[in-house]
């Protein structure tokens, strides 16, 4: 069985990262994957979402549109992309850039599950305190959410 999980928030003057890691055996990591790089589909497993838009393929330098309930959307740029291993988008704020890496690593435990959220710059305590605080609370059950639907789809 895999039990598997790591959760730390690092705090610097310039910088804030949040980790968190989880296993999730039985998940198929093609299967993520194609859930990860099909954008649109994000809100199924993201409850605080309305909507999430891209236009045009998964790659570096593309964007989308993130749509959190209640708020305006904001646009968010694709920064790194390893196919089938991980990504990393930017949001940019007044003062502040919010990074978010995503990373899978097949273990013979399961699948694990990784989130980085990383926010710096001369503002970033107001936007760690204004939305990034509320991103890593989610992290986790949104990770279960994902494996949720990636298994449906696998047994599919």
């Amino acid at each position: 069985m895999c039990f598997y999980f790591s959760s730390k928030t690092q705090k610097s003057s310039v910088m804030w990262t949040r980790t968190f890691s989880k296993c999730y055996p039985g998940v198929d990591k093609k299967t993520v994957w194609g859930l990860w790089a099909d954008v649109n589909r994000w809100a199924e497993w993201h409850g605080d979402l309305d909507y999430c838009k891209m236009e045009g393929p998964f790659e570096v330098g593309n964007h989308f549109f993130l749509k959190p309930k209640k708020v305006k959307p904001v646009k968010i740029v694709l920064k790194e992309v390893n196919e089938e291993e991980s990504f990393t988008d930017c949001t940019t704020f007044w003062g502040a850039k919010m990074y978010d890496t995503h990373a899978m690593e097949e273990t013979a435990e399961g699948l694990v599950l990784s989130n980085r959220i990383t926010v710096s710059g001369p503002l970033a305590w107001l936007w760690i305190k204004l939305v990034a605080q509320g991103v890593a609370a989610t992290v986790s059950e949104e990770m279960d959410a994902l494996a949720d639907v990636a298994r449906r789809e696998g047994d599919a």
